[in-house]
């Protein structure tokens, strides 16, 4: 289900929608509720681009459940 957010941020709040996206997807990751994966598609990055970054929100990227962490070691294996 995609639920769509509304918000309104008090007079001199200078934060861009992007930068927002990139908030909250890497809250919602830290919290386990989006995967790596999730959060970056939220956050309009790949997941690369997610993981390289989320860091400057004071998230770890060391968040693999056993599922994500099978899937990355099979890439790196092909």
């Amino acid at each position: 289900m995609n639920a769509t957010v509304e918000l309104e941020l008090p007079e001199g709040v200078k934060v861009s929608e992007a930068e927002l996206k990139m908030i909250l997807a890497a809250k919602l990751f830290d919290m386990g509720e989006l995967s790596s994966g999730q959060a970056a598609k939220m956050a309009g990055k790949t997941r690369r681009e997610f993981l390289e970054s989320v860091g400057q929100y004071g998230v770890s990227v060391f968040q693999y459940d056993a599922d994500e962490l099978e899937e990355d070691l099979e890439r790196l294996n092909q």
